[in-house]
C-alpha cells in the first residue's frame, strides 16, 4: 500500500493590493516575508507544513506547539471580531466589499472579520436584497480561536471558519469548474504500476527483510501525480482538497489513527487468509445535497442536507497501468467507506481538514448560485472587488505536482493489498440547479435584511 507525503512549496507573491496580517499564518519554516499567507491562512493546511525544499509532511508535535502559541498571541494582539456565537449571523457583501476598499485606500491590515467573513461557520442562507443592492450570506457563526494543533476554529463548536480567500477563489474560478467540478487525484504513473505489478508477481514472500521489500516497492512504483482541477493549483482551496485526500490515504493504510473509535483503517478490517480482496482499492470523497430551497421571487436560498460521502472502487493492473473500477468488488473496502460516511462529522472533529474541505464544497456552491442565477446582477451589486484579480490579488502557492511514495504494507492471503490511489470530486453547479420552491424563505429575509443595522457588515 502506499501514501506520500506532498511535494509542494509557495512562490512569491506577484502582487497584493491589500495588506494583511500575513504573519499570523506563514508555515513555521521560512518562506518569503511577501508570500506568507492571506492573513490567516498560509501553508499549514491540515496539520502539514512545507519545508525549505517544498516538501510537504506532518508538522511535528513541537512545531505545532509553536504554531499554537505564535497564532494565538498574534490573534489576541489584532483582536477577535465584534460579537459572541450566533445561530444565524447575516454577512452583506457588498459591505465586505467597501471594507476591502477601506483598507487598501487606508494602507490598513484586513482583521480577523474580514478574513473570517463576519465569523461564518458555513452558509445557511443567502438573501438578495435588490432595494439595498445586496447578497446577504447567512449562517451560524462565533469568535475565531485557536486549537491546540494551531488551526482556526469556532471556540464553541471547533469548526473551522469560512475563510475570505477561499470565497474569492470560488467566485473567480466557477465558471471554469462548470464543465468537470471541482476535483483533486492522487494516482500512480501508468508505467510505475505496471513495474509495481510485476515485481509484486515476483514475490513468493515479503522475505526475511520485509523493510527492504517495501522500501523495493516504493522505488518500483515511482512518484505519484497529484491533479487537481477547477480551481487553481496554487490556491489555498487546491492545498485542502489535496491535504483531506492525503489524510483521507493515510488514514485508510493505517499510517495514522482517525481519532474516532468507530473508524478504524481499512487495512485492519481486511481478514487474514482473504483470497479475494482487491490489490489497488481506491477511495474518493464526494458530496451531496438536498434541494436548494428557494423562494418563487428567487431572491431567498436555503441550503440543506450537505453531506460528504466516501465512495470506492477497484482497480487492477493492466498492460498500460490501471484499469479503473474493473476488479471484483472490494466489500471491506465498502464496509470502510461507510463508516466513514457515517462518522464523518466525528472525523471533522478530530481532524479539522475534512471541514475545512465542506466549507470549500459550501464556497463553491454559494458561488455556483451567485453565478448561475445571476443574484448579483439581480442585487445591482458589483462583484468586481472579489472577482478582478487585478483588484485584489491573492497570494500563489506552489503548485502540488507528485509525491514520494511510501509503502507500509503486508500479504493477505495470496494477494498484495497495495493503496495507490484517491481522490475529491464535487460538482458545485449540479447542487445549485437542483431546487425547490417554499415560501418559507421569504419570511426568513425578511427577518434578516429587517435587522440590518446603520452601520457595520455583519449583523445577528
Amino acid at each position: 500500500m502506499t501514501t506520500a507525503p506532498i511535494r509542494s512549496g509557495q512562490r512569491s507573491l506577484a502582487r497584493l493590493t491589500i495588506p494583511v496580517l500575513a504573519a499570523l499564518f506563514s508555515a513555521a519554516s521560512a518562506a518569503p516575508a511577501a508570500a506568507q499567507g492571506f492573513g490567516f491562512g498560509g501553508q499549514a493546511v491540515g496539520g502539514i507544513s512545507i519545508d525549505a525544499h517544498g516538501i510537504v509532511r506532518n508538522l511535528d508535535p513541537e512545531a505545532s506547539q509553536e504554531l499554537h502559541a505564535r497564532r494565538r498571541e498574534l490573534l489576541a494582539r489584532a483582536g477577535a471580531p465584534s460579537g459572541g456565537a450566533a445561530p444565524l449571523r447575516k454577512v452583506s457583501l457588498a459591505g465586505l466589499c467597501r471594507s476591502l476598499a477601506e483598507c487598501s485606500a487606508q494602507g490598513r491590515p484586513l482583521q480577523p472579520d474580514v478574513l473570517f467573513l463576519g465569523g461564518l461557520e458555513r452558509v445557511t442562507h443567502v438573501f438578495v436584497d435588490p432595494d439595498g443592492h445586496d447578497i446577504v450570506l447567512a449562517g451560524p457563526a462565533d469568535v475565531p480561536t485557536i486549537d491546540p494543533a494551531g488551526n482556526v476554529v469556532a471556540a464553541a463548536s471547533g469548526r473551522p471558519l469560512l475563510q475570505l480567500e477561499d470565497l474569492i477563489v470560488a467566485l473567480r474560478a466557477i465558471e471554469s469548474a462548470r464543465p468537470t467540478g471541482i476535483r483533486c487525484s492522487i494516482d500512480p504513473s501508468p508505467e510505475g504500476v505496471v513495474k509495481l505489478q510485476r515485481y509484486l508477481g515476483s514475490l513468493k514472500s515479503i522475505g526475511a527483510n520485509p523493510e527492504a521489500t517495501l522500501r523495493a516497492m516504493e522505488n518500483v512504483l515511482g512518484p505519484q501525480k497529484v491533479t487537481v482541477g477547477g480551481v487553481p493549483s496554487d490556491s489555498r482551496m487546491a492545498g485542502v482538497l489535496v491535504a483531506a485526500d492525503y489524510r483521507l490515504k493515510r488514514i485508510g493504510m493505517g499510517l495514522e489513527a482517525s481519532g474516532v473509535a468507530a473508524l478504524p483503517s481499512y487495512l485492519s478490517m481486511v481478514p487474514a487468509g482473504a483470497t479475494s480482496g482487491a490489490s489497488l482499492p481506491r477511495f474518493w470523497l464526494e458530496a451531496e445535497y438536498d434541494p436548494i430551497v428557494r423562494d418563487a421571487d428567487e431572491l431567498a436560498w436555503q441550503i440543506t442536507g450537505r453531506r460528504m460521502k466516501c465512495l470506492t472502487e477497484s482497480d487492477v493492473a493492466a498492460a498500460g497501468g490501471l484499469a479503473r473500477g474493473t476488479a471484483p468488488t472490494d466489500k471491506v473496502a465498502e464496509a470502510w467507506c461507510g463508516a466513514l460516511t457515517a462518522n464523518y462529522d466525528a472525523l471533522c472533529r478530530k481532524q479539522p481538514v475534512f471541514a475545512e474541505l465542506v466549507n470549500c464544497v459550501d464556497l463553491a456552491v454559494v458561488a455556483a448560485l451567485i453565478s448561475g442565477r445571476q443574484l448579483d446582477d439581480r442585487a445591482g451589486l458589483d462583484l468586481t472587488p472579489l472577482r478582478d484579480a487585478t483588484k485584489l490579488a491573492l497570494p500563489t502557492y506552489q503548485s502540488p505536482d507528485t509525491l514520494a511514495t511510501v509503502a507500509v504494507g503486508f500479504k493477505r492471503g495470496n494477494r498484495w493489498i497495495v493503496s495507490a490511489s484517491g481522490g475529491i470530486q464535487f460538482q458545485p453547479w449540479a447542487f445549485a440547479a437542483n431546487t425547490s420552491e417554499s415560501g418559507e424563505s421569504t419570511a426568513a429575509r425578511g427577518v434578516a435584511l429587517a435587522g440590518r443595522p446603520a452601520d457595520g457588515w455583519y449583523w445577528d
